[in-house]
């Protein structure tokens, strides 16, 4: 449910260059831009599908993203394996929404990817109703990091990125106030984990993704409730390139979880959750 496409076809990058960087020391990634096909690549032999999106933070950061047309193209090329999700820029206002329909609407994106400290905004500010109330009406679902990130991690004033507008409570508002939008929180929200697995608990319409940690570092409280109360709410995911599958996978076959839930983790609630029961599985 959570695989960053990081460069496009020109070399254009997600990031300025001092956050690819940072980001890469602090997670220690080997190759941090691979090729949307070679993405493909790596899952297909894995037999295994992913989400694949991009950050627009263009207003925050001065800089462009890279080519979401592109991430959506190379989805629909590689679409026994890729599942394509946009970005737009909450802090273009009327634009954001209009994008997004576009990206919905012609190129047949799945759902949305947001990092609040990154794109540097508060999700529960009213001045956005009017996007999440446009991407409730499109029927897709969006993903919100939450937590620590490693973006600026180990730069003075970690690069002027706030992780308060990365804290799950935030997205609590939304949830309430939209529904129908499907809210994925994504990582182990850490400091806030008891936060995120009560409003999981308590919105039918929030889940959390496993991405961004590996599973041996996750918080006692989210691997006892994904193994139970949380078991229809947690959905796989790596933050590959920056984790493998490979390697998540392994930490977490050593997770306190019964085989019975873990089909449900894996597979089976994000298939749900994208609607892909409905147009047979990949």
């Amino acid at each position: 449910m959570h695989v960053h496409v990081e460069a496009d076809s020109h070399g254009h990058l997600s990031l300025p260059q001092p956050l690819m960087e940072a980001s890469g020391k602090y997670f220690r990634a080997a190759d941090r831009t691979p090729s949307l096909d070679s993405i493909a690549e790596t899952y297909r032999g894995l037999n295994m599908a992913a989400v694949v999106f991009t950050v627009d933070a263009r207003t925050r950061l001065g800089h462009e993203p890279n080519s979401i047309e592109e991430i959506a193209e190379g989805a629909a090329r590689n679409n026994d394996v890729l599942i394509p999700f946009g970005s737009v820029d909450p802090l273009t206002g009327a634009d954001a929404i209009d994008r997004a329909r576009r990206l919905a609407g012609d190129w047949g994106v799945r759902g949305f990817k947001f990092h609040p400290s990154l794109q540097g905004f508060n999700p529960a500010d009213e001045r956005f109703y009017p996007l999440w109330e446009a991407l409730q009406e499109l029927g897709l679902p969006a993903v919100f990091h939450t937590g620590q990130n490693g973006m600026g991690a180990g730069l003075p004033g970690g690069a002027g990125i706030k992780l308060g507008y990365s804290n799950p409570l935030l997205l609590d508002e939304v949830a309430a106030d939209f529904p129908d939008l499907q809210i994925i929180m994504a990582h182990p929200s850490v400091p806030w984990q008891d936060e995120a697995n009560s409003i999981a608990t308590h919105k039918a319409n929030v889940f959390i993704d496993l991405s961004g940690w590996s599973p041996r570092y996750f918080p006692q409280s989210l691997v006892k409730l994904a193994g139970s109360v949380l078991q229809d709410k947690v959905l796989f995911g790596t933050d590959f390139p920056l984790i493998t599958p490979a390697k998540w996978l392994d930490a977490f076959a050593e997770l306190p979880i019964r085989d019975e839930v873990r089909p449900k983790i894996l597979k089976h609630n994000a298939v749900k959750l994208l609607g892909l029961e409905d147009h047979g599985e990949r």
